[in-house]
Protein backbone atom coordinates (compact mmCIF):
# COMPACT_ATOMS: atom_id res chain seq x y z
CA UNK A 1 0.00 0.00 0.00
CA UNK A 2 2.85 2.39 0.93
CA UNK A 3 5.50 3.15 -1.37
CA UNK A 4 8.59 5.67 -1.83
CA UNK A 5 8.27 6.38 1.97
CA UNK A 6 10.38 4.98 4.89
CA UNK A 7 7.92 3.28 7.54
CA UNK A 8 8.58 3.62 11.02
CA UNK A 9 10.87 7.01 10.08
CA UNK A 10 9.67 10.65 11.45
CA UNK A 11 9.48 12.48 7.93
CA UNK A 12 8.78 16.13 6.57
CA UNK A 13 6.23 15.60 3.95
CA UNK A 14 7.90 18.67 2.64
CA UNK A 15 11.06 16.94 2.30
CA UNK A 16 10.08 14.11 0.04
CA UNK A 17 9.10 16.11 -2.84
CA UNK A 18 11.25 18.81 -4.71
CA UNK A 19 10.91 21.83 -6.14
CA UNK A 20 12.19 21.73 -10.39
CA UNK A 21 12.58 25.05 -12.40
CA UNK A 22 9.55 24.61 -14.92
CA UNK A 23 8.12 21.89 -13.52
CA UNK A 24 5.28 19.82 -11.93
CA UNK A 25 6.68 17.15 -9.82
CA UNK A 26 4.91 14.54 -8.20
CA UNK A 27 5.51 11.85 -5.63
CA UNK A 28 3.11 8.43 -4.99
CA UNK A 29 3.19 7.28 -1.59
CA UNK A 30 -0.06 5.39 -1.26
CA UNK A 31 -2.23 4.03 -4.17
CA UNK A 32 -4.67 1.70 -4.30
CA UNK A 33 -8.68 1.04 -4.98
CA UNK A 34 -9.47 3.32 -2.08
CA UNK A 35 -7.61 6.06 -2.26
CA UNK A 36 -4.16 7.45 -3.33
CA UNK A 37 -2.05 10.23 -1.94
CA UNK A 38 0.21 12.19 -3.64
CA UNK A 39 2.89 14.91 -3.11
CA UNK A 40 3.34 17.42 -5.56
CA UNK A 41 5.85 20.83 -5.77
CA UNK A 42 5.05 23.18 -8.12
CA UNK A 43 7.73 25.76 -9.71
CA UNK A 44 5.99 28.90 -9.84
CA UNK A 45 3.65 29.55 -13.02
CA UNK A 46 3.04 25.95 -13.44
CA UNK A 47 -0.03 24.61 -13.41
CA UNK A 48 -2.29 21.45 -14.17
CA UNK A 49 -5.34 22.36 -16.57
CA UNK A 50 -8.84 21.83 -16.20
CA UNK A 51 -9.84 18.04 -15.28
CA UNK A 52 -12.25 16.07 -12.79
CA UNK A 53 -11.40 12.79 -10.47
CA UNK A 54 -12.73 10.25 -10.16
CA UNK A 55 -12.91 9.99 -6.40
CA UNK A 56 -13.24 13.13 -4.00
CA UNK A 57 -9.96 15.03 -3.62
CA UNK A 58 -8.79 16.61 -0.06
CA UNK A 59 -6.13 19.36 -0.81
CA UNK A 60 -3.81 20.13 2.14
CA UNK A 61 -1.11 23.31 1.18
CA UNK A 62 1.86 22.18 2.65
CA UNK A 63 4.08 25.80 2.01
CA UNK A 64 3.55 28.12 -0.45
CA UNK A 65 0.34 30.00 -2.40
CA UNK A 66 -1.97 28.47 -4.74
CA UNK A 67 -4.81 29.15 -6.56
CA UNK A 68 -7.71 26.36 -7.09
CA UNK A 69 -10.55 26.64 -9.60
CA UNK A 70 -13.21 23.89 -8.54
CA UNK A 71 -16.20 23.90 -10.54
CA UNK A 72 -15.68 28.20 -11.72
CA UNK A 73 -14.93 28.74 -8.38
CA UNK A 74 -11.78 30.25 -7.46
CA UNK A 75 -9.66 29.20 -3.84
CA UNK A 76 -6.27 30.63 -3.37
CA UNK A 77 -4.71 28.50 -0.19
CA UNK A 78 -1.89 28.66 1.58
CA UNK A 79 0.20 26.61 3.55
CA UNK A 80 -1.63 24.97 6.26
CA UNK A 81 -5.37 25.14 4.53
CA UNK A 82 -7.20 22.24 2.70
CA UNK A 83 -9.81 22.33 0.11
CA UNK A 84 -11.85 19.34 -0.63
CA UNK A 85 -12.96 18.82 -4.58
CA UNK A 86 -15.64 16.59 -4.77
CA UNK A 87 -15.91 13.99 -7.84
CA UNK A 88 -16.57 14.62 -10.94
CA UNK A 89 -16.72 18.35 -10.36
CA UNK A 90 -13.90 19.81 -12.99
CA UNK A 91 -11.46 21.59 -11.57
CA UNK A 92 -7.94 23.06 -12.59
CA UNK A 93 -4.70 24.03 -10.45
CA UNK A 94 -2.01 27.26 -10.69
CA UNK A 95 1.15 28.10 -8.80
CA UNK A 96 0.84 31.73 -8.06
CA UNK A 97 4.41 31.20 -6.38
CA UNK A 98 6.50 27.73 -5.70
CA UNK A 99 4.07 25.63 -3.42
CA UNK A 100 3.83 22.09 -2.30
CA UNK A 101 0.31 20.11 -1.46
CA UNK A 102 -0.57 16.97 -0.70
CA UNK A 103 -3.38 15.28 -2.71
CA UNK A 104 -5.97 12.43 -1.20
CA UNK A 105 -8.44 11.20 -3.35
CA UNK A 106 -10.55 8.84 -1.73
CA UNK A 107 -12.42 6.28 -4.57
Amino acid sequence: MYKNIEKQTKLRLTDLVAYQEGQVVSRTLVQNQLMSVTLFSFDKGEEISTHASGGDAMVTMLEGTGRFTVGGEVFVLTEGETLIMPKDVPHAVFAQEQFKMQLTVSF
